[in-house]
């Protein structure tokens, strides 16, 4: 049996889930899940992997096993048949080839997808056609830890307005469900004159199921950075905008990230402003 130790959110959480899901399949062996995962989860998707109780887990002699952000070679033969794999796996690489099995792991519950429907109706109810264009906006700690640590930045209010500017050429009948850790911040940064821009969700960020199931129950997709907004994306399954190049080549975060590994080929970069990053303090 093969496990991977649970770590980070619910966008860390999808990665690790699919990873084990795609890895154990690759291997031929039986993943299971922690209580802890099977539990977060599932309070919106329909997952099948069979959990693993800790009292039998604490009795098995497990061998850890690394595994770097995106698919490497040496995953296609790994001995062991009791693997704990640790780390952040976050690439499509390791399982876009199976993308129908993953997308129905993480098919949501009928109750979520009637709630969230309803709830979308509902706040666009004076318009009669509509595509949807989930925004994702990243803030809560990545607005310190992008600059002060991985010498980067997340997405400003010019990304947004270049992102939202092309989904309006692309679809007159576009309208901008927001979501974020920071919604005050977009409130004050994203123009709405225009009557086309809905602040939805609840931010909160200990219990992030909500924002999420109207993220990917929209047919399109603006995000800045991270985990959060790419599996929005990812379940989406329409036409993304992601921030790109949003690190300065010296940056730490490169030795354990690839942009070409983080986003799909298909999907449209826009590079980020790194002129803040530039600027020398007096």
């Amino acid at each position: 049996m093969w496990t991977i130790h649970p770590i980070g959110r619910l966008g860390n959480q999808m990665g690790q889930y699919a990873t084990l899901f795609a890895l154990a399949r690759l291997n031929k062996k039986q993943a299971y899940i922690s209580p802890e995962m099977a539990k977060f989860l599932s309070q919106n998707f329909k997952i099948t992997l069979p959990t693993l109780q800790k009292e039998v887990k604490q009795k098995i002699k497990w061998k850890n096993y690394h595994l770097s952000d995106w698919m490497e070679d040496k995953y296609k033969n790994i001995a062991g048949d009791y693997i704990n794999f640790v780390g952040y796996p976050c690439s499509w690489t390791f399982y876009h080839h199976i993308r129908n099995e993953i997308l129905q792991e993480f098919s949501f519950h009928e109750f979520v997808t009637e709630e969230v429907n309803l709830y979308l109706r509902k706040i666009t109810a004076s318009r009669q056609n509509v595509t949807y264009i989930g925004v994702h906006v990243r803030r809560g700690d990545y607005v310190r830890v992008m600059r002060k640590v991985w010498k980067g930045v997340i997405g400003d209010k010019k990304y947004l307005e270049q992102a939202m500017s092309y989904f309006r050429n692309k679809y007159k009948d576009a309208v901008f469900i927001v979501v974020s850790n920071g919604i005050d911040w977009c409130r004050k940064n994203i123009d709405v004159s225009k009557g086309d821009v809905y602040f939805s969700g609840d931010g909160n960020e200990s219990n992030p199921h909500k924002d999420f199931a109207i993220l990917a129950h929209c047919n399109h997709t603006i995000m800045t950075i991270g985990t959060f907004g790419f599996w929005g994306a990812y379940l989406a399954g329409g036409d993304t905008v992601y921030l790109t190049n949003f690190t300065l080549p010296n940056s730490p975060f490169l030795r354990v990230f690839k942009y070409e590994a983080a986003f799909r080929p298909e999907w449209m970069g826009i590079n980020a402003d790194l002129s803040p990053l530039l600027v020398k303090a007096p």
